[in-house]
């Protein structure tokens, strides 16, 4: 299995790529190949609306994205991570997930649905809020939107209370996130 990470905090030392981490740990220990891309080191601009990779030549943009979109043709699965701002991803991750747009076909399938049928998609939320459910309806919704986009959701892990206490501290979580992505190396 081939699983691709992006962690989309600006911060590429701190909770989420801490949590994006153990879970490719988990994958690697299970046998699968893990790449992982950091926003805080890639220069991905904001989509432009400009349609052009509605014709089938993808994005013309180029920036740190096209090393992307390579990478995601021949995954299996992705790894998103993201920090909770203000109620919803950070402004990284969503430039990220907006230029996921150029992957698209006009009829909304997924272009690389054709090479892999149904990418497996790990969703991992941090937040300093400690209620994992505060933010449940906007999680819920993302999760939708990548359904939409024929990814097959496994598993939205929320990793709340980052303000007291760093994930690398909370009991357990460690454990379970290397469950997460041994469990997802073993996917069919």
């Amino acid at each position: 299995m081939n699983i691709i990470g992006f962690n989309g905090s600006p911060r590429k030392s701190g909770n989420t790529a801490w949590a994006i981490g153990k879970i490719l740990e988990g994958a690697i220990a299970g046998g699968a190949d893990a790449r992982l891309f950091q926003a805080g080191e890639t220069e991905i601009k904001p989509c432009r609306g400009c349609l052009a990779c509605v014709g089938g030549d993808g994005c013309v943009m180029k920036d740190g994205m096209q090393e992307i979109y390579s990478a995601l043709k021949t995954a299996d699965a992705l790894i998103l991570g993201a920090p909770i701002y203000m109620g919803q991803m950070c402004g990284q991750a969503k430039v990220f997930t907006d230029r996921l747009f150029a992957q698209i076909k006009p009829r909304f399938s997924p272009t690389f649905k054709e090479e892999n049928a149904g990418k497996s998609l790990i969703l991992v939320w941090t937040q300093g809020n400690p209620d994992s459910e505060k933010f449940k309806a906007y999680l819920d919704y993302t999760k939708m939107m990548f359904e939409m986009l024929e990814f097959k959701v496994r598993e939205a892990v929320v990793v709340a209370g980052t303000r007291t206490a760093q994930a690398s501290e909370q009991d357990g979580l460690e454990k379970k996130l290397m469950e997460v992505g041994t469990g997802l190396a073993a996917a069919p």
